[in-house]
């Protein structure tokens, strides 16, 4: 697998370093197990850890736990957790996981590894003109609606195949995959089958896109049955979240749950 509470000012670094470890060490048992279950080599899942309304030195933390990969669906909170670790020796790779605005392509696209959410033509040509100004190639995921609510992100499946060309040809992006959120109220196992299948359509004109997000705390095995590469994992590597303590950044209202 790669893998990539109290906040308190007089917790215990030692101690939160501990209960990280133990998570850490349980996600990853989980990952394992889920990856046996369906013949899946483990160290082709990557695990990001969402680090939303988490400080800054608990993505060290991870890091120093081997924790390479991490994640935030706020730019603003992203950007200074990018900042505030950027002197680590071996560096993060930094995925931005949430709804994205165009006024905020151009600060994504300075730290960004791999933007998952991208749902629109006009947010393409934001990141366009921002990875090209930063001299930079940034990778996306297509966000797919699967099942066409527009209150919460992603491209309906008919309209999949022109966005994924207009993501395809623009310049300074590298179209790498597709990422969906199960519909409330609907199976996660039934809506990942839905989006590898999604997935293989695009890879049909698309091969290089064979990344798939997939996967939360609660219902990262039957992503993992289901293909994914990439595991948005937050609840259950830090914990449950308080919305009311700041991060890096005041914190914003889930966008959607990790």
């Amino acid at each position: 697998m790669t893998t990539t509470a109290d906040r308190s000012p007089g917790s215990q670094p030692d101690a939160r370093q501990a209960e990280l470890a133990a998570n850490l060490r349980a996600v990853t048992a989980r990952v394992e197990a889920a990856a046996a279950d369906c013949a899946r080599d483990p160290r082709d899942i990557t695990v990001v850890a969402v680090t939303k309304t988490w400080p800054a030195s608990d993505v060290r933390l991870l890091h120093g736990l081997g924790v390479r990969h991490a994640g935030e669906n706020q730019d603003r909170e992203a950007a200074a957790k990018a900042a505030d670790c950027a002197d680590l020796a071996e560096p993060l790779h930094w995925h931005f996981v949430g709804t994205l605005q165009r006024n905020k392509a151009a600060s994504v696209a300075r730290y960004a590894d791999l933007v998952h959410s991208v749902d629109r033509p006009t947010l393409v040509a934001a990141l366009s003109r921002a990875a090209l100004a930063a001299g930079r190639t940034l990778p996306c995921l297509i966000q797919i609606s699967l099942d066409a609510d527009p209150r919460r992100g992603g491209v309906p499946t008919g309209e999949l195949p022109l966005l994924a060309e207009a993501l395809a040809s623009a310049p300074g992006l590298e179209l790498a995959g597709v990422m969906a959120v199960p519909p409330l109220g609907r199976s996660a196992r039934a809506s990942f089958e839905r989006l590898r299948e999604l997935s293989e359509r695009l890879r049909a004109d698309h091969p290089q896109a064979t990344a798939i997000s997939a996967g939360m705390s609660g219902d990262l095995e039957a992503a993992v049955a289901a293909g994914a590469t990439h595991l948005r994992v937050g609840s259950a590597l830090l914990g449950g979240r308080d919305y009311s303590v700041p991060a890096s950044a005041p914190a914003p209202v889930p966008e959607m749950s990790a």
